[in-house]
């Protein structure tokens, strides 16, 4: 079966490649195989590669982290899903053609979920949801985040709406304002390391006054969080979540003194660690009707088959890419979508 290894770090599109793997052995045990139909390309992914992420696999790996699958054989002890169930699994090492691991490991989801959206809600949902969680919000309070345009970002603003929140959202694109507008986001403000903070605490006041943001969520990192601290009601938490300026993050130290502000970093492997699974498996069926609903999705902006990882890579780290790139089976995907 073909598989995607990679067996030195480098950039992504250069390291990774298809080969030709044995399928995995009968299932035993409490061991599921899982039939792969659709599995996205993240950042964390390209970053795996790369070696820059903050957990290093032993190589030679198999990257992917997210990704929906067809349950094609089980062990006697298995209980939770059977042969024909569609499962997230919420391991790791999901770029190939089947997957075997324990049944704790998956997520039953209804048969008539979109398959696509489904395989993209291990991440970033997940991340938006518990994310929103570290503060105790009511209706009517203020979130702030940068990096607003990214998956992550445009499921903080849909949650956050359903939940009553109200979100000021951070971009470098003025060509993306729009769409987060129409995502629901009730300010969108267009700013780069060049922006003065006082022009953007002037432009977050207009529309919020004096009722500045508790929670924050910083994807950058260096001067991009200490924007964020600016804009920070005191005693405020900022949870950074990622570094993709490549820089470490930089705050003023009298926001931290004087204002109160909490610099956290967040990780969904420790979320998945700190979690119960009854918890875990009820945010995922929660994820999975607002999936159903329509009242949830994310863009889908290519989509290429295993043995096409290069071209499949190279898209994923376009500047400027307005939605996810997903790897399926070698298979028509007219194929997959019949499944």
């Amino acid at each position: 079966m073909k598989a995607i290894h990679f067996s030195v770090f480098g950039p992504a599109s250069d390291a990774a490649e298809c080969v030709d793997i044995p399928a995995p052995a009968k299932a035993t045990g409490n061991k599921v195989t899982v039939e792969m139909l659709v599995m996205p390309i993240n950042p964390a992914d390209i970053l795996t590669i790369e070696g820059e992420y903050g957990y290093k696999p032993k190589l030679p790996a198999c990257p992917g982290a997210e990704g929906i699958g067809r349950v094609i054989d089980i062990g006697e002890d298995v209980q939770r899903v059977d042969v024909g169930d569609l499962v997230i699994p919420i391991g790791g090492s999901t770029w190939q053609e089947q997957i075997q691991c324990s049944e704790k490991l998956l997520i039953p989801v209804p048969g008539d979920v979109d398959i696509e959206q489904a395989s993209m809600i291990k991440a970033n949902p997940a991340t938006a949801e518990a994310m929103l969680a570290l503060v105790d919000l009511k209706p009517g309070d203020w979130v702030i985040q940068n990096a607003a345009n990214s998956a992550v970002g445009r499921f903080v603003i849909l949650a956050a709406k359903q939940k009553g929140y109200k979100v000021a959202a951070i971009v470098r694109r003025p060509d993306v304002v729009k769409q987060l507008q129409d995502d629901g986001a009730d300010v969108v403000l267009v700013a780069d390391d060049a922006t003065s903070l006082d022009d953007l605490l002037k432009e977050l006041a207009t529309v919020a006054g004096d009722d500045r943001p508790r929670l924050a969520f910083d994807a950058i990192g260096g001067y991009a969080t200490n924007q964020l601290a600016a804009c920070m009601a005191q005693g405020g938490l900022i949870a950074n979540y990622g570094l993709l300026s490549g820089k470490p993050c930089e705050v003023d130290a009298n926001h931290l003194v004087f204002r109160r502000l909490t610099l956290r970093g967040f990780w969904l492997a420790d979320w998945f660690a700190d979690t119960s699974p009854d918890q875990v498996q009820q945010t995922y069926r929660a994820l999975t009707s607002l999936i159903r609903e329509g009242r949830i999705s994310a863009n889908i902006e290519a989509k290429y088959p295993l043995s096409e990882i290069k071209a499949a890579l190279a898209h994923a780290a376009k500047p400027g890419r307005n939605g996810k790139v997903l790897l399926v089976p070698d298979v028509k995907y007219s194929e997959v979508e019949d499944v």
